[in-house]
């Protein structure tokens, strides 16, 4: 019987082991991999015109760092202040790693997924009363995404999970 509790206690921690390394997340690689915009800073005031007080267009942003190993890029655009929890903005993911440009009120290359507002694309800032944060965070991937794009942001998080070599914010404040 002893003997047959030790075989099990092998079988277990081999199948565990073998397991967790089936699942270990991609090495991320050291190294600033970053989000500018030319229409304002981190930590700054994003202009009425992004937002749903203006021309509702997203804002021209610039992505520096990638990593070599990076087969793509993946963008979440959130606000964290929203009073139902964190708002998605937008979800762009299968960015080709070379478009580190993205044009003001144009998506890059790549699947849009559906925002918060039921919808796929830019969704702009829109705080119901006062001033909320958003955040355009960006991450470079050792993968493509197999998503639907109605996928929503925990669909895009959970298949971006173990794939994330870098990651970039920058951020900024809206009111109406």
């Amino acid at each position: 019987m002893k003997q047959a509790m030790t075989i099990l206690a092998t079988i277990l921690v081999l199948a565990c082991g073998r397991e967790a390394s089936m699942a270990t997340p991609a090495k991320p690689v050291q190294g600033a991999l970053t989000i500018t915009s030319s229409a304002f800073t981190d930590g700054g005031v994003i202009p009425k015109k992004y937002g749903c007080g203006g021309q509702s267009i997203s804002p021209p942003l610039a992505i520096g760092g990638v990593p070599k190993g990076a087969r793509t890029l993946a963008l979440i655009v959130t606000d964290p202040d929203a009073p139902g929890g964190t708002f998605t903005h937008w979800l762009v993911w299968n960015i080709p790693p070379a478009n580190t440009s993205i044009a003001e009120g144009r998506a890059p290359s790549g699947l849009e997924g559906k925002s918060d507002y039921g919808k796929c694309g830019y969704g702009p800032p829109c705080p119901p009363s006062g001033s909320h944060h958003y955040r355009f965070d960006v991450y470079a991937l050792d993968a493509s995404l197999t998503l639907e794009t109605t996928a929503e942001r925990a669909a895009v998080e959970k298949a971006i999970s173990g794939h994330i070599l870098a990651q970039g914010r920058i951020a900024g404040t809206y009111s109406k």
